[in-house]
């Protein structure tokens, strides 16, 4: 976990490329269990995690996901992703379409540190 608030948390997903995930800390299995203020809030940190990846690393697109199926509580997945990449144009769940290699992209690390100076303003 490399941020949290009142209401939510993010973590890192271990893949190729640049890939967080948002979770609500009450574990609301639908996104129509939320209260209304909690759905903005998430909806506004789901927009600054994009903003900050799209900043950051440059990618090609930006893919956002939320199906829960095997972990049935709302969260979103935001990845950054490049032509280049194993999967891509395929979803990170599909079928491999190229030999995985080195993306050469900035640490992670750094990307948290920027993200934070982003949430502040």
């Amino acid at each position: 976990m490399f941020f949290e608030n009142e209401v939510l948390f993010i973590e890192k997903e271990e893949a190729q490329i640049p890939w967080i995930k948002i979770f609500t800390k009450e574990p609301y299995k639908e996104l129509t269990d939320c209260p209304q203020a909690l759905l903005n809030e998430l909806w506004e940190m789901v927009q600054l995690c994009e903003r900050a990846m799209r900043e950051f690393y440059k990618p090609d697109k930006i893919n956002l996901a939320s199906f829960a199926n095997y972990v049935p509580r709302v969260h979103f997945h935001i990845m950054a992703r490049f032509k280049e990449d194993e999967f891509f144009p395929e979803c990170m769940w599909g079928k491999p379409q190229r030999e995985k290699k080195d993306l050469n992209l900035p640490e992670f690390n750094d990307f948290v540190a920027f993200f934070k100076e982003l949430a502040k303003k």
